[in-house]
């Protein structure tokens, strides 16, 4: 069958992506402010500890009054105490608001990919798109927790340090709040710089590396069968390589950045205590003040101190910002009606197809040209053609996953492109070529059809696929796992519980597309008779290259023509 391609392209650039990805993370504000608050708070009281208790130390060396410095005693208790508890409440509330918006937002990402499904999803690769649904939304919790957070918190530090200073001693404030707008604003912004390329580069390496994971893991017969395993490990360890080269670049910028901010610490330290000791020498300026201001200098670089890695971590979560927006941005191949449609559900429903034409891709060779087809309510039609012939093009088509873009499809008297994908998927369901099986229990695989299905419902449906005695010699029956695709069954079972599923659906029209694909002629003649067979009555279009078995049917229509097929009319 003609592979079905993504009808537009996806786009490559994005502009703003982080700012994009916020702004999908903004409905969970609530969630999130808190934790930001108990995050400063905390880091605030750390240094108002150190500041006060640096105050307590000098006073009492005055052998003052014990009234003098009982505040202090009570501050510096209440604010050891507080920052274990704002610490704790920091840590509790972030992860838990974090991983709350991230999973919501894995949800966006997941309703943003099944418009694209099957025919969009080409434009990426298996692995790449799996690097994007898992790491790339991880992504957002990076950018919440590691960046926002404590890029927050450093801000509300500085802010209170430098006001401090300010009202202390004015002409120490200045070059302290400068020191620390260096600190937190220059070098985060040239860690940023520098890891945006090997971001950019590090997130390609990554998709590639999963896609070379999965070819190996899904072909490895295929490998050891041509004796290409040493080539394909080959690429592997390069693409490990190329990781670790950029991963230790990262490191050294990061390192590299970690230390300017510990000179900018001490240079901002040595300033301001020059500044102080020449106020005290002049009487402007309390003993007790100056340990304050040279303390509070020092402390107040620690808020900073996550920032370049914040930094660093941010050009990642940039270029992850990027490759989902490119993905929220892919449109999908069949968008719905402005208004859609309702679609009748009722009864047994006909299908009319008239000269329909379907392209793969815009401006390409059409796959479909001239196509008529009738299926009466209630009788089975067989579809026989070769490979290629667009078969398999016609049952996307029905089922709203390629747009046509001449000719009439009318389902129960209405045209299809007037309802949406979702009731045309309800009305018009079934087996389609690549049907998956999942590495879930026969039980799991059955219920996806219909959740609600009793076992009275499940036992039916593969009795009429002649499954049942199969699955009742099943050592676990109905909860036996049947592996990766189906991989502990014959083609013949595989095929069977494919059918039981699409009966088990129970759609007004069902559509069943190669179902013998893969089977010896022997066993794929008795499928089709089987097939057959358990959907008397039922609305059926039956796709197949098979012309044994097909005795049961009740029309036979043959489409002709190669990949890109004349213009053919088909009557019944």
């Amino acid at each position: 069958m003609t592979p079905l391609t993504a009808t537009a392209a996806a786009p490559r650039h994005t502009p703003r992506p982080t700012l994009r990805l916020l702004r999908r993370l903004l409905p969970y504000w609530r969630r999130l402010l808190p934790a930001a608050l108990a995050a400063a708070g905390s880091e605030l009281a750390a240094a108002a500890l150190t500041a006060t208790a640096a105050w307590l130390i000098t006073r009492a060396a005055q052998q003052p009054p014990l009234a003098s410095v009982s505040l202090a005693i009570v501050a510096v208790r209440a604010l050891a105490l507080g920052r274990g508890a704002l610490r704790y409440t920091d840590r509790l509330l972030g992860h838990d608001s974090v991983l709350r918006a991230v999973a919501g937002f894995r949800t966006r990402v997941y309703e943003a990919l099944v418009p694209l499904t099957p025919a969009g999803t080409p434009a990426f690769r298996g692995g790449d798109l799996l690097t994007r649904l898992v790491d790339d939304v991880d992504a957002a919790q990076d950018l919440l927790l590691r960046v926002l957070i404590p890029a927050t918190a450093a801000c509300v530090v500085a802010v209170a340090a430098t006001g401090t200073a300010a009202v202390l001693l004015p002409p120490a404030g200045l070059p302290l709040g400068l020191l620390l707008a260096v600190a937190g604003l220059l070098v985060p912004a040239l860690v940023l710089a520098l890891s945006r390329r090997a971001g950019h580069a590090e997130k390609a390496a990554r998709g590639e590396l999963a896609v070379l994971t999965l070819d190996l893991t899904e072909g490895a017969a295929d490998l050891a069968a041509y004796g290409a395993r040493d080539r394909a490990h080959a690429r592997v360890r390069h693409a490990c390589a190329r990781i670790a080269a950029l991963e230790r670049r990262k490191a050294l910028t990061t390192s590299l950045a970690s230390a300017a901010v510990l000179l900018l610490q001490g240079g901002a330290t040595v300033g301001v205590a020059w500044y102080a000791l020449r106020a005290h020498a002049d009487g402007a300026l309390p003993a007790a003040h100056l340990t304050v201001l040279v303390v509070l200098a020092l402390v107040s670089f620690e808020a900073l101190a996550p920032l370049p890695a914040a930094a660093r971590r941010l050009s990642e979560v940039r270029a992850s910002a990027g490759r989902l927006a490119v993905l929220f941005d892919t449109p999908p191949p069949v968008a719905d009606p402005p208004r859609p449609a309702p679609l009748p559900l009722d009864g047994p429903l006909g299908v009319d197809i008239t000269d329909l034409r379907v392209r793969h891709r815009p401006g390409g060779p059409p796959a479909l040209d001239g196509v008529s087809l009738r299926l009466p309510p209630g009788r089975r039609v067989v579809l026989l053609g070769a490979s290629g012939s667009g078969k398999s093009t016609l049952i996307a088509a029905l089922m709203r996953f390629v747009p046509y873009e001449a000719g009439s499809i009318r389902v129960g008297g209405r045209e299809l492109r007037e309802v949406s994908g979702a009731d045309a998927r309800r009305a018009i369901t079934g087996m389609t070529q690549d049907a998956h099986v999942f590495h879930a229990t026969v039980r799991a695989n059955l219920l996806l059809a219909r959740p609600d299905a009793t076992d009275a419902d499940l036992r039916e449906a593969a009795r009429r696929a002649r499954l049942l005695e199969w699955i009742e010699s099943l050592p676990d029956g109905w909860d036996t796992h049947l592996g990766g695709d189906g991989s502990a069954m014959s083609g013949g079972q595989r095929s069977r519980l494919l059918l039981a599923r699409a009966l088990l659906a129970d759609p007004p029209v069902l559509v069943l597309d190669e179902p013998t694909e893969g089977l010896d002629p022997e066993t794929a003649a008795a499928v089709l008779a089987d097939i057959l067979d358990a959907t008397r009555g039922r609305t059926t279009l039956l796709a197949t290259h098979e012309r044994a078995g097909l005795a049961a049917a009740d029309h036979v229509v043959t489409l002709p023509g190669g990949p890109h097929p004349a213009p053919q009319v088909m009557c019944q």
